[in-house]
């Protein structure tokens, strides 16, 4: 019930809580948001996926390496701690997985040997948030640098598609990454980069206040949508709902969007459309080696 309901008109309106992540799922796909965000309880999801260890086994690495003292900041270190939090989850055999942990040791390792380990970050896996007036937005870091007094947002990718500054200029949690870390720390943060570690290239893009802006207002319109699902959800599902059955009122309120990547949804056996549109894969296919 609103507070417009209760009576109390002129009350400041509840700021709605979110996350990068939360809003790209509505983006994508309502109904994904739903099974994600929403359903109680949650169903069941599909196998892991090879390449979700891969990447975080390097960014655990990685962080790990940073809470070295600066003495033991190694790029032999970096390889024992990716050897040691290696995660197995999704890969084809014990052959498999040991063939890329080897790989992504190598990689740590190729990766933290061009780093100063004396540059100390400002932040690694560091929580950052900020409010506006409509939207309270919660991320989470790789690496927050302090470059020539100014911020700069690192984010750690692993995936097979080499990066572009495109990607970096669309990316909207780079760029609330990037206007939290401001907020909260007093300094300027323009420039956000993703670091791809197969390839060591670094996609690179500086914003403006102008187009941090734009990703603030695009946040806030994405967020509006989804706190009208959620209170429709909340009003209209009764508890033990099932939900896993057709429903025309859950199709209009929270639609699929099949396409190319409904191969990768963790709810795809939930999904008849998405299953038509994309054929499953097996979780490990996303590594470069099995195209």
């Amino acid at each position: 019930m609103t507070a417009e309901q209760l009576g109390f008109e002129g009350m400041p309106k509840r700021l709605y809580p979110c996350t990068p992540s939360r809003l790209n799922t509505w983006l994508d796909c309502p109904r994904r948001y739903r099974m994600t965000y929403l359903d109680r309880p949650k169903p069941e999801k599909g196998p892991p996926w090879a390449h979700n260890s891969v990447g975080a086994s390097v960014h655990n690495a990685l962080a790990g390496w940073w809470r070295l003292p600066v003495a033991d900041r190694t790029p032999e270190a970096a390889g024992r701690l990716l050897e040691r939090g290696w995660l197995t989850d999704g890969f084809r055999d014990a052959e498999q997985s040991t063939d890329w942990r080897r790989r992504s040791r190598a990689m740590v390792e190729r990766y933290v040997s061009g780093l100063d380990p004396a540059d100390e970050p400002v932040g690694v896996e560091r929580t950052v948030s900020m409010k506006t007036h409509l939207i309270t937005v919660q991320g989470r870091i790789d690496r927050l640098d302090r470059r020539d007094g100014e911020l700069v947002v690192v984010d750690y990718k692993t995936g097979r598609r080499p990066l572009t500054a495109d990607d970096a200029r669309s990316s909207l949690a780079l760029a609330l990454y990037a206007a939290a870390s401001s907020r909260m720390m007093r300094a300027p943060c323009r420039l956000v980069e993703l670091h791809h570690l197969p390839t060591g290239e670094v996609a690179v893009w500086e914003h403006t206040e102008e187009s941090l802006g734009r990703h603030l207002r695009r946040a806030e319109q994405i967020a509006e949508e989804c706190a009208e699902a959620d209170e429709w959800y909340r009003e209209e599902v009764p508890p033990g709902t099932r939900t896993d059955r057709p429903h025309a009122a859950f199709d209009e309120k929270f639609p699929p969007r099949p396409g190319a990547l409904c191969a990768w949804c963790d709810y795809a056996r939930h999904c008849p459309e998405g299953r038509q549109a994309a054929p499953a894969r097996d979780p490990w296919s996303a590594l470069p080696d099995e195209v």
